[in-house]
């Protein structure tokens, strides 16, 4: 491949985009159940449009004394009981997410991933929780930096709703299936994409030089 060729190395500074999403009994970290992970692996073709790959998802048993809000299994529909969840411990979920993902770092020369998500902090910090619980030593996301497909949808399309930036996206959602985690992955997965394409279409990678800045607007009196 020629220096010119585009590769997802390059794209983001060395950085691996995964999506992920959660599901979960409340909204603190800490102390509330993780249910649910999701992770989207991220590609590129030969053209530099990126596109979903492989999903990895597993439900979690919660952690001992994990709090669980009955409001948070009412929003998602989760029921923890369920003999059919066949759940596995965050320790074997975060294996499972992570394995992969740090095979597809070394498969395209990337540095290390950087996590996607939509309201990505979110996911991100239950993401941590765990690991810090598990004390899993080869976590392969960065520490801080993500990617927010909250951010892009509100530029992009002027939605920050899951559901209606895919709408505007033209990416079939069903609500009937939202709050899955895999399916929550898998839409955000295509909203990430069709973003980044669509810059990518505009001219805005990559780039040979920095973009021309507008005229600096002079303020009214």
């Amino acid at each position: 491949m020629s220096d010119s060729s585009p590769s997802m190395a390059r794209r983001f500074r060395g950085f691996l985009p995964v999506v992920v999403d959660v599901e979960t009994g409340g909204f603190n970290p800490r102390t509330d159940a993780l249910l649910e992970i999701a992770a989207v692996l991220i590609e590129m073709d030969d053209d530099g449009m990126l596109y979903p790959g492989e999903s990895h998802h597993f439900n979690v048993d919660p952690f001992p004394g994990a709090n669980i809000e009955q409001a948070a299994l009412d929003f998602t529909g989760i029921d923890p009981d369920n003999p059919l969840r066949h759940p596995v411990s965050e320790a074997e979920a975060l294996k499972g997410v992570f394995d992969p993902v740090r095979r597809a770092v070394k498969r395209h020369g990337c540095t290390r991933a950087v996590l996607v998500g939509h309201n990505a902090f979110f996911d991100h910090d239950f993401v941590k929780a765990a690991v810090t619980r598990t004390d899993h030593k080869r976590d392969p996301f960065h520490p801080f930096s993500c990617f927010d497909t909250v951010s892009l949808a509100g530029l992009a399309f002027g939605q920050t709703v899951l559901a209606k930036a895919c709408d505007m996206a033209g990416i079939p959602f069903d609500q009937r299936e939202a709050h899955s985690a895999v399916y929550d992955a898998e839409r955000t997965a295509e909203l990430f994409c069709t973003v980044v394409n669509h810059w990518r279409g505009l001219g805005g990678w990559p780039t040979v030089a920095p973009l021309e800045r507008p005229p600096t607007l002079k303020k009214k009196r």
